[in-house]
């Protein structure tokens, strides 16, 4: 509220009251609403006048770090953080906010190559050109707080669009074909690795079952040597005996003879022998 002109105090929403014939002079500010300022581009509707853009083309038309051309557009949103800065301190807020995105972004766009800006430098800029219009803002008292900057469309020149289509085209392919190839890399690779591994635990499990084998059979041979220095004729008959429970039982005919025998023919049964060859 203003009286005879100059600033009273701040007056809160609700029922107030002021002097009349022009003494008190109140001026509404929109401090919980979020207001946008538009580069490049009108969106129809709009009530601010300085939302717009007066000359949509020429705020757009910057020089890159590369110094090739790009058309860029962009939207800055803000609140009116302190009403008496925004209506006191600088004369035409909204249009000083203008120049200072504009002055910002060229700064920002003309630090960087034309990819990066049409492709994946986009956020970077939008957090650089955001922080720098904040510290602007805040130095030039201006009473506003940036809360987003988001770019929209950013091209080149028209002249060079199809041919900058083309490439950027061939550029999605390539990355196309890129994440195909690394998704079948990782479809392959691991079934690869996990074969390697069980094949090496395969063969790490053979080589231990290996070495127990022989490690048993060297410490059973060890043992059965002792035996048999302590008892030469003993252990001799025990293996004699051990190998026959072995090899006896797959013997389908079995003839047992004496040392008193002179021949085992007249033992053999032909005709059952006979009978049993087909």
């Amino acid at each position: 509220m203003q009286r005879f002109g100059k600033y009273l105090k701040n007056v809160p929403p609700g029922l107030h009251f002021k002097l009349p014939l022009g003494i008190d002079t109140a001026t509404i500010v929109p401090v919980k609403r979020q207001l946008k300022q538009e580069f490049g581009f009108t969106t129809p509707g709009a009530g601010d006048p300085y939302q717009s853009p007066r000359d949509g083309r020429a705020e757009t038309q910057m020089v890159t770090g590369d110094l090739n051309a790009a058309l860029v557009e962009w939207v800055v949103q803000y609140r009116i953080a302190d009403p008496v800065k925004f209506l006191f301190e600088v004369r035409e807020p909204s249009e000083t906010l203008r120049y200072v995105s504009e002055s910002v972004m060229r700064e920002v766009v003309g630090d960087r190559t034309v990819d990066e800006v049409i492709t994946i430098g986009r956020q970077e800029i939008e957090t650089e050109a955001l922080t720098k219009m904040q510290a602007l803002s805040t130095k030039y008292a201006m009473g506003i707080s940036i809360d987003q900057v988001q770019l929209k469309n950013i091209n080149p020149p028209q002249p060079v669009q199809d041919s900058f289509n083309e490439v950027n085209q061939a550029q999605q392919e390539k990355e196309k074909l890129i994440n195909e190839a690394r998704r079948d890399y990782n479809k392959v690779i691991p079934l690869a690795e996990g074969e390697k591994d069980q094949r090496i635990r395969e063969a790490d499990g053979y080589r231990l079952k290996r070495i127990n084998e022989a490690e048993g059979d060297v410490a059973r041979f060890s043992a059965l040597l002792a035996e048999y220095i302590k008892a030469p004729e003993v252990t001799r008959r025990r293996i004699y005996i051990e190998t026959l429970q072995i090899v006896m039982p797959s013997i389908r005919s079995k003839i047992i003879v004496d040392d008193q025998t002179h021949g085992i023919l007249p033992l053999l049964n032909l005709d059952a022998q006979n009978r049993d060859v087909p």
